[in-house]
């Protein structure tokens, strides 16, 4: 008979995520795999049963009155994985917000020192201990909201030596929050102000220097690339994830944000793991994406932030065929740290249904990232990794804007309880 670390009982419904293929595409993104009334036994960070609360009790022996939790009706969801994040820099942006309001546009921002620039003078000018004390207190409003898992993006250095810097910097901050960070390089974010004039010799030392660097030394998981007007072309973001690919990296690309740049056509053409963004995507490069497997990181706060009317195609997406997942797109330019805000805005403006915004931050996410089978799910022998949410129904995730978690178990054991307290 099992004998578990940690008992939890009494959830009004428990998201699984464990049935079905990996994206899930089309009405699968609908299946949450949902256990009702169920208990979560837990044993050396893993899950050890999982059903129906009459079903486990019948596989365990009962800990200790105070290694039993009743969740009294709650919620049981995955721990979320945030598909999209420029975490890693140092100050703000505020100072922007009235001419945003006054109609300055992202490029003029940037051409005319702030925006993207104002970030990297502020990031190259930070020692490490400030970048990662500010890069971990935001991570940790991430966690906070129920996030495990989060991809970082460099490109606050605009350089090869400032990005590797900052590469170096991400494994510190992952110990120093508990989180897991997978990292990706995006040096292609914008060309540095020292290299005015000579984008093309910028491009050829990321091809040629930086990509393989990393690719040797194992720094990034991933290579992306910004391919917007203003920044870089589709042949620049081919030859730099073309180099990536070379280098034995996986590959993404920000594609279509501002206009119809091509940016989707060619993730589909190289079979990148993700494109990102989308927002001005023409339906044939959507189908596009459908056929060539790409999954949809979808930011449905950024317009939101940007003040832009436009809106994340999450509802064209998933019609599409495209497996969808999500991202915060935390940043200067869109500080938004909760996941759960994230899967708000993707049902009040991606026109995502609640259940395929729960796929999008967990099981699809987790495809986005690479992750092995079997992340952003809740299955026994899997991971311990999930948060409590005071709801009777996983369908008020989306629903409700902006909700905390009342418990967040990691590895197995509480790192954070709440009104659950009381029913120790």
């Amino acid at each position: 008979m099992i004998r578990p670390d940690y008992l939890l009982t009494g959830a009004s419904e428990i998201a699984t995520l464990a049935r079905g293929p990996v994206p899930r595409v089309g009405p699968a993104a609908s299946e949450l795999g949902l256990v009702r009334s169920g208990a979560i036994a837990l044993q050396g960070g893993r899950i050890v049963a999982l059903g129906s609360d009459r079903a486990v009790a019948a596989r365990i022996r009962r800990p200790p009155a105070d290694r039993v939790i009743d969740l009294a009706g709650s919620v049981v969801v995955p721990a979320f994985i945030d598909a999209h994040t420029h975490a890693l820099f140092a100050g703000s942006r505020e100072a922007e917000l009235p001419a945003k309001i006054h109609g300055a546009t992202y490029l003029e921002i940037a051409r005319s020192g702030g925006g993207i620039y104002r970030t990297v003078r502020a990031t190259r000018r930070a020692g490490a201990g400030a970048l990662i004390a500010e890069s971990s207190a935001r991570l940790r409003g991430a966690a906070r909201g129920g996030t495990r898992t989060l991809e970082v993006k460099t490109g606050y250095a605009l350089g090869h030596a400032g990005e590797i810097r900052l590469l170096r910097l991400l494994p510190r901050i992952a110990r120093r929050t508990g989180l897991r960070i997978v990292p990706t390089y995006l040096g292609a974010h914008a060309v540095p102000p020292e290299a005015k004039g000579r984008r093309r010799d910028y491009v050829t030392e990321i091809v040629r220097r930086t990509i393989p660097w990393i690719g040797r030394h194992r720094l990034a998981r991933f290579v992306d690339v910004f391919c917007e007007p203003g920044f870089f072309t589709v042949p620049e973001a081919e030859r730099i994830l073309r180099s990536a690919r070379s280098a034995g990296l996986g590959i993404k690309i920000h594609a279509d944000e501002f206009v119809a740049s091509g940016g989707a056509a060619l993730a589909a053409r190289l079979g990148a793991r993700s494109a990102e963004h989308l927002l001005r995507s023409p339906a044939a490069d959507r189908r596009a994406l459908a056929r060539a497997g790409v999954t949809a990181v979808l930011l449905p706060a950024t317009p939101w932030a940007a003040l832009s009317p436009a809106r994340s195609p999450g509802r064209e997406m998933v019609d599409a065929g495209v497996p969808v997942a999500l991202g915060t797109d935390l940043s200067p330019n869109s500080w938004v740290e909760r996941m759960p805000t994230v899967l708000a805005h993707a049902v009040y403006s991606a026109r995502l249904t609640p259940a395929e915004a729960l796929t999008a931050a967990t099981v699809n996410a987790a495809h986005a990232l690479d992750l092995p089978v079997g992340e952003g799910m809740l299955r026994e022998g899997g991971p311990a990794d999930f948060s409590v949410f005071p709801f009777r129904s996983v369908g008020e995730l989306g629903y409700r804007i902006d909700p905390l978690p009342t418990g967040i178990f990691r590895q197995g054991r509480p790192v954070f309880l709440s009104e659950l307290r009381a029913h120790l």
